[in-house]
């Protein structure tokens, strides 16, 4: 069995769905559950629609959705042409756009927006996306059943960034979805959305349905998880800064996970998580152009000499933006015990997370990218410390096995920037990253001189391309 997982690029149109459903025809001996996001653009439409609606533009709202309504109707037809099919799509699509527009209608007049009503809206993009492509694969032959991912996705209440149940999923997988393929070839479910133990519509958090594909995977025992999206794999660093970055073949869990999070679009931070704990290997491909390679991310890695002998330790570049610096400092804190968990226990607070962090006796820098509660945080550490606070910061990541057993990186790093301001540097906690701060506006030129430092010359051929 084999999770493939399908991003909102992958299923943006009629051409695109096509090509979707020919790569899942060659899977099919696999036995696969396939994890579909929603149609690009939908879930951004779907929230914008929920902000009108608390703001009163009641019928801006629902312009919105007729006009998702009109564009999952225009995908269906072109792709089913039994019409009782395409009855039964029609009718789905209508029933979810009543349902959202009746919680348009709740939240227009009670003037507030929950989380729990957020999710409400962003969760019917997967509900939409799926009730056409289900029927548009049984057009195209294919046994198929198409499951509500809420059944097994059984999570907390934490509305926009549910924790699912783990146990709980694996059990309900075993006895939902597995007995399934006793009478199909394939199952079609979401990504991304779950439901509370008492049915309450849930969401992952943006990018999430990556994260649902692997948890499905570990849940199941898989052999493979696929994530199939609009790039060539893992690249060396972003492709819209450097339109030569090449792609990486192979990579480990670790490395895989630290680019994840430090900004490579490719991955949701997430995803490598439950993958890491069942040593499920995870593939990267591209949906418009499924006969290339891509990348293999896995627990052990098979290289020649050549590569295991090669002085490029370093496999990608990342960078994260609109991050913000806080400096904060006291001398009354000198050697005195509990300062630092009296900090961290002000982001915990304020539930915020921190990215990047120096010290000394004195001062703690660190780095975060959710600026909600910043007003308050700022207050709660002016209490016993001076904070001065730089916005419009990056973080660039340089990722890499060996990487602090690898005389050299670091002077190369800042030889090749030497002229650029650092405002952070950490180092130390991983021995796969070197990670700095620096001004958001200086990031492309940082990334492309150090992509061609690292890049620029012979590589492993087992490695790159």
């Amino acid at each position: 069995m084999i999770i493939i997982k399908f991003g909102g690029t992958s299923v943006q149109d009629v051409s695109s769905i096509r090509s979707v459903i020919n790569i899942i025809k060659t899977k099919l001996h696999k036995q696969p559950v396939v994890v579909v996001s929603a149609v690009a653009g939908v879930t951004n439409q779907l929230i914008e629609s929920a902000r009108c609606a608390v703001a009163g533009k009641k019928e801006e709202s629902i312009g919105i959705l007729n006009n998702l309504r009109n564009r999952h109707l225009e995908i269906a037809e072109d792709l089913i042409k039994d019409s009782g099919e395409l009855d039964n799509v029609n009718k789905a699509i209508d029933d979810i756009v009543t349902k959202l527009a009746n919680l348009v209608e709740g939240v227009s007049l009670i003037g507030e927006l929950t989380n729990r009503s957020l999710d409400m809206f962003a969760a019917q993009g997967e509900l939409l996306s799926s009730h056409v492509i289900a029927p548009a694969m049984k057009e195209a032959d294919m046994a198929v059943q198409w499951f509500d991912a809420r059944q097994v996705m059984v999570t907390d209440d934490q509305f926009a960034g549910a924790v699912p149940n783990i146990p709980l999923l694996a059990d309900k997988c075993r006895t939902l979805i597995r007995p399934l393929f006793n009478e199909c070839q394939v199952v079609l479910t979401q990504g991304f959305i779950g439901s509370t133990s008492s049915g309450v519509t849930t969401t992952l958090g943006r990018g999430g349905s990556d994260y649902s594909a692997a948890l499905l995977g570990a849940a199941m025992d898989a052999e493979d998880i696929e994530i199939w999206t609009d790039v060539d794999g893992v690249l060396t660093t972003d492709p819209r800064i450097v339109t030569h970055a090449r792609r990486v073949k192979q990579m480990s869990f670790r490395e895989a996970s630290e680019l994840a999070y430090f900004g490579a679009k490719v991955l949701h931070p997430a995803t490598i998580i439950p993958a890491v704990e069942k040593n499920i290997p995870v593939h990267v491909y591209n949906t418009k152009n499924p006969d290339f390679g891509g990348t293999l991310i896995a627990a052990t890695l098979h290289l020649s000499t050549e590569a295991q002998s090669s002085s490029c330790v370093i496999k990608s570049i990342a960078f994260k933006k609109d991050i913000t610096v806080f400096n904060i400092t006291s001398s009354r804190m000198l050697l005195a015990h509990g300062y630092l968990y009296s900090i961290f226990e002000i982001f915990k607070k304020h539930k915020t997370a921190v990215d990047v962090v120096s010290t000394t006796e004195v001062s703690v820098s660190l780095t975060i990218d959710n600026l909600e509660n910043l007003d308050s945080i700022v207050r709660d550490l002016s209490v016993f410390s001076q904070v001065q606070v730089e916005s419009r910061r990056a973080i660039v990541c340089l990722v890499g096995e060996q990487m602090r057993k690898t005389a050299g990186i670091a002077a190369r790093t800042f030889g090749a920037i030497r002229d650029i301001n650092i405002n952070m540097v950490s180092q130390g906690a991983s021995e796969i990253n070197l990670t700095f701060v620096i001004d958001e506006k200086d990031v492309d030129t940082v990334v492309k001189r150090l992509h061609d430092e690292f890049f620029s010359g012979p590589l492993p051929v087992d490695i790159f391309e």
